[in-house]
């Protein structure tokens, strides 16, 4: 992968966010002519970095004429390609890759990679806990973390776990994985793949692009989409499927005795369900994946179930936010699509309060309709605009509420749940109508339950 570039070329990266300073470094450092351009405000930190590195950057605009004289441009994964300056750039035939394309042409490092609609923040952050307690020179990158192209800059390790979404795989080519996971594929970022769904199972999939017969491609059996798509292509890479049902042709299942089973052709080992730290048969996917790429890491199997029995979770996805006045408040902000919601939901044990709104991507709700006729007793959505969630659900709920900012979503529940009730924060939506992002709606989430409780404190 090690490469050689002429110092003369020149490299303009769209976006100055962590992924596109990072570039901006990896790039100076290579010997590249380097422009950033952010059609926002970049953040300080960020400028202050571009700053001490001497590399040109604008923001609140695109200078067309500086970023159309680029040989190769590096995009940030949030920006589409219908914007005016990806159709300007893709009308003059220059190249455009992600950060991760980039990067990975300058180590010959190991690449865990996980991709899926859900779960694969839990899945990248468990399975780097794992190789980092193991004593693996391990990072972490993509998604979580900090900038790939950063660390094979200034901070090179021997293996990196890397969360992949679908933005930054339409924009990987030469790329390779080692060790590939797609978790689940489920509706998600729809507007982004005009509504087609086989265009966003085609970005997934691309994963799998260059692996060989020595790379390993995780999966989760049971997922129908998936396993359709398996059928219309092929893969060098060795199959380590992955069941919640008692199948020894899987390379992870759970047993008879409850007991999670993992078999890959150098590591056999089993762990009792019961003392994995992630519970609902969700996180029971992301513990199967995770374990599977580490066994077949060559870590010892002692480490492995430490590890899977001591990771403390994620934020914002089903956080307990606190308890007031018997009512149970949980954060799981970074459900931002409708099959994420139906995990939240589906591990619900008590009658629940239920936050749903955003920017929605092309939701559809049916999936979850039969879990809140079963589990909800309201809806409070939350949002500039609520109309499809309150006329899809109108008739389905006892109580809807129509609310258009944090606070009073809060006090709607908050007047609503009664002792021994639930408020789920699972929105099914993107974040970007009222906040910045996922944390941004969920730590003001987590504000806002503190402050009721503080104020119910000082009640009593």
């Amino acid at each position: 992968m090690n490469s050689n570039q002429s110092n003369k070329r020149r490299i303009v990266i769209l976006g100055a966010g962590e992924s596109g300073t990072g570039a901006a470094i990896l790039a100076k450092d290579k010997g590249f002519d380097v422009f950033v351009s952010d059609y926002g405000q970049i953040a300080s930190k960020y400028r202050q970095i571009l700053d001490d590195e001497q590399i040109a950057w604008e923001d609140g605009r695109h200078t067309l004429d500086r970023i159309l004289a680029a040989d190769e441009v590096i995009k940030s994964p949030g920006i589409a390609d219908t914007t005016p300056v990806m159709k300007a750039v893709l009308s003059k035939n220059i190249p455009v890759i992600s950060e991760i394309e980039f990067a990975a042409r300058f180590t010959n490092s190991k690449m865990v990679c996980i991709t899926g609609s859900n779960g694969k923040t839990t899945t990248t952050l468990l399975t780097y806990h794992i190789l980092c307690d193991a004593g693996l020179d391990v990072g972490l990158a993509g998604n979580v973390g900090k900038s790939l192209a950063l660390q094979v800059a200034r901070d090179p390790h021997e293996y990196y776990v890397i969360e992949l979404s679908s933005f930054q795989l339409d924009n990987m080519y030469d790329f390779k994985a080692n060790i590939a996971v797609i978790l689940n594929i489920t509706p998600d970022h729809l507007d982004r793949y005009d509504y087609k769904m086989q265009n966003y199972i085609n970005a997934k999939f691309r994963i799998l692009r260059n692996m060989t017969t020595e790379d390993a491609f995780i999966y989760w059996k049971d997922d129908p989409v998936v396993a359709e798509q398996l059928k219309k292509i092929s893969t060098d890479a060795q199959r380590l499927p992955f069941s919640g049902n008692d199948e020894e042709s899987c390379a992870a299942y759970i047993d008879a005795e409850n007991e999670m089973i993992i078999n890959t052709p150098g590591t056999s080992m089993s762990m009792p369900r019961a003392d994995l730290a992630l519970n609902g048969i969700h996180n029971l996917y992301n513990s199967m994946a995770a374990g599977i790429s580490a066994c077949l890491l060559n870590i010892h199997k002692e480490d492995i179930r430490k590890s899977l029995g001591d990771f403390a979770g994620v934020e914002h996805r089903l956080e307990a936010a606190g308890n007031i006045d018997g009512v149970t408040w949980i954060n799981d902000s970074k459900a931002t699509n409708v099959n994420s919601c139906w995990y939240a939901l589906d591990s619900m044990t008590k009658p629940t309060v239920l936050i749903l709104g955003g920017k929605d991507k092309g939701n559809d709700y049916s999936e979850i309709l039969p879990l809140v006729l079963e589990k909800v007793k309201a809806i409070v959505a939350m949002g500039k605009d609520n109309d499809k969630i309150i006329d899809f659900f109108k008739n389905e709920v006892p109580e809807i509420r129509d609310t258009h900012s944090l606070a009073d979503a809060v006090a709607a529940c908050r007047s609503i749940a009664g002792k021994g009730d639930a408020v789920l924060l699972s929105p099914c939506c993107a974040s970007f109508d009222l906040f910045k992002s996922y944390e941004d709606r969920g730590r003001q989430f987590k504000d806002a339950v503190n402050a009721l409780k503080e104020e119910s404190q000082h009640a009593k």
